[in-house]
């Protein structure tokens, strides 16, 4: 019995240990950071507006533009993001799109989401949204895997009539991510982020030079890049190797057997 209540206790420690961590990590929107939330967009990767994850992003447009925002993604995150086109009252048919790119400006694909949606005829909104793979710390050269560094939106309409081209829009994003923890963690990492213009920051912080305008992108995690470099397996591997000795112990506590009579010495 005795060590039937060890092995509870660990497991119960088990999952106290690790249920914190395994939780959503998508930062909580604020007022402050919805009133300090951007009102309008670019219109190229170069000039594509930053957003934090959690920002509500608003802004307007003409049908046809194309919009741009981009916001930061680190290891073990699985990002979601979500955008909402305000139709003008008269319109015909359209169909809208949301395609979000990494810091190599390659299009990752959707995991679930409706990312392509048509809009009726008088429709007054329409939502899109977009989850992607898990943001993985490291990955081969040849590989599209997602990867730390900064991530574009480009949210436009890909099918749509001559007579409601320039017709103003209004747009809406929202960028959130799930933690994943230590089922994406893998054995290695990049040298740096994958944020366009951070290896010419580094050379000219090498040199001495100011390098303020070097790094196209200023947006960064809140604890910081690589910050997923602590995950839940180093817990599940803790306490692994816990209830690996305490299962030694009480193993040997149920085979030794009951403890040797003491001898009773002759004459007694």
């Amino acid at each position: 019995m005795r060590v039937t209540r060890v092995l509870s206790a660990a497991l119960l420690a088990l999952g106290l240990a690790t249920g914190p961590a395994a939780a959503d990590s998508s930062p909580s929107p604020s007022a402050s950071d919805d009133a300090a939330a951007p009102t309008e967009a670019g219109t190229s990767f170069r000039t594509a507006t930053e957003i934090e994850q959690g920002q509500r992003a608003t802004a307007s447009g003409s049908t046809g533009d194309y919009l741009y925002w981009s916001f930061p993604a680190d290891a073990a995150q699985r990002p979601t993001v979500r955008a909402t086109v305000k139709l003008p009252e008269s319109h015909a048919a359209e169909t809208w799109q949301i395609d979000v790119y990494d810091g190599l400006r390659r299009r990752q694909a959707c995991q679930y989401g409706a990312q392509t949606r048509t809009a009726a005829q008088g429709t007054a909104t329409v939502e899109l949204a977009c989850t992607l793979r898990t943001v993985r710390a490291w990955s081969e050269p040849w590989a599209n895997d997602p990867l730390p560094g900064t991530y574009y939106i480009r949210l436009t309409v890909v099918n749509v009539p001559t007579s409601d081209l320039g017709l103003t829009v209004g747009a809406e994003v929202r960028v959130g991510s799930e933690d994943i923890g230590g089922s994406a963690a893998v054995d290695g990492s990049l040298a740096e982020p994958l944020v366009p213009g951070i290896a010419v920051k580094s050379a000219s912080d090498d040199d001495g030079s100011d390098s303020a305008t070097a790094v196209l992108s200023s947006i960064e995690p809140d604890d910081g890049w690589a910050s997923g470099w602590w995950s839940d397996r180093w817990l599940w591997t803790a306490m692994g190797g816990v209830l690996a000795a305490l299962a030694g112990i009480g193993g040997y506590a149920l085979t030794r057997g009951p403890g040797r009579p003491s001898r009773v010495p002759p004459g007694a």
